[in-house]
């Protein structure tokens, strides 16, 4: 299932990084016309409350992100919008 799945994306990063919280928002629908759309694929936004994060730069914060997720980039996740809030 889906929350299956949204648990799983969190336990990697949870494994990966030191967050205290975060959030997924699946914004899939919005893209539904797309060409590139297909169902398989998520259009997620993550919010991340993470003190670690916050004390780098936004590009290498994203990029930890981004590679914790490297695996799920390939195959499920087909953009990803990466909120750090403060």
């Amino acid at each position: 299932s889906m929350k299956n799945y949204f648990d799983k994306i969190k336990e990697k990063l949870r494994n990966k990084i030191k967050l205290e919280n975060i959030e997924i928002i699946d914004n899939s629908h919005k893209h539904i016309k797309h060409k590139s759309f297909s169902p398989e694929k998520y259009h997620l936004e993550l919010k991340i409350k993470s003190i670690y994060l916050n004390s780098l730069s936004r590009i290498n914060a994203q990029k930890i992100v981004m590679k914790a997720l490297e695996e799920d980039l390939k195959t499920t996740i087909h953009a990803l919008e990466i909120k750090i809030e403060q």
